[in-house]
């Protein structure tokens, strides 16, 4: 919070600069590139974006999204370290497997994977999107296959094998036994949509891979131990207020 509260100001120092056209001195702030900062993680953003587009290839491009369970959640939440690096792994493994069945793409894919902690109303909601591109190279490296138009892999299978995974993974990681039952016997929702070549999905995820939950803009007011902020609604699309005591906002 300290790195936050002194970013660009003079506590951090700065450089300063001379225009030969105003023949003026300049002084700039540092910035302090707190990963939590919002201040700072805008110009990184950008930058892994447009090195994200340069790699897109010439075919159809796939976003795949996995979510955990809402019982699962405050388990996630108490152990994050341990159970982020599941998320990824069991759903990577999960897309990796199920892509190799000839029914599908029949092959071995390649995907980038973005994780998002949040939704719309700044809740506690852990979910992984993929972009995968629509082109898998076989066992032997010998064949490229591409995917059907439109079409990736089933997603109910996808879900099972996904749920397996991270069943499994929570066993070898010793947490289990803190997981309710009913969560291993509940459809685990998975979702796979068509997202052309691939530039507008990037996009949407780039916010998500460097700044943070809410932005400066969007605090409308912090009195008296209450945070007032705007989000946008997922079922009206409209933009809401919300206020909240300024303990529970920061966590």
């Amino acid at each position: 919070m300290r790195d936050i509260l002194v970013c660009r100001t003079k506590l951090l120092g700065g450089h300063t600069w001379y225009c030969e056209n105003c023949r003026e001195y300049h002084y700039n702030y540092h910035s302090c590139r707190n990963r939590n900062c919002p201040q700072c993680q805008n110009e990184r953003c950008e930058e892994w974006l447009e090195k994200q587009t340069e790699k897109l290839l010439p075919v159809e491009y796939f976003m795949a999204t996995f979510t955990l369970p809402e019982k699962l959640r405050p388990v996630v939440r108490s152990h994050q370290k341990e159970c982020y690096n599941i998320l990824f792994q069991s759903s990577a493994d999960s897309l990796k497997k199920l892509a190799l069945d000839k029914r599908f793409i029949g092959g071995k894919i390649g995907m980038v994977s973005v994780i998002q902690t949040w939704s719309r109303i700044l809740t506690f909601h852990p979910h992984i999107h993929f972009i995968i591109p629509g082109i898998a190279i076989s066992d032997n490296n010998q064949k490229i296959s591409l995917s059907k138009d439109g079409f990736l892999m089933r997603v109910e299978p996808l879900s099972i094998i996904f749920r397996a995974k991270f069943r499994d993974a929570m066993k070898k990681a010793g947490l289990f036994e803190l997981v309710p039952a009913e969560v291993w016997q509940q459809d685990w929702v998975v979702h796979i949509e068509s997202v052309g070549n691939g530039e507008n999905a990037l996009k949407y995820l780039a916010p998500y891979v460097y700044r943070i939950a809410i932005s400066n803009s969007n605090i409308l007011s912090c009195r008296n131990g209450f945070v007032t902020f705007r989000y946008k609604d997922s079922e009206t699309d409209r933009i809401k207020t919300m206020t909240l005591p300024a303990i529970e906002f920061t966590l």
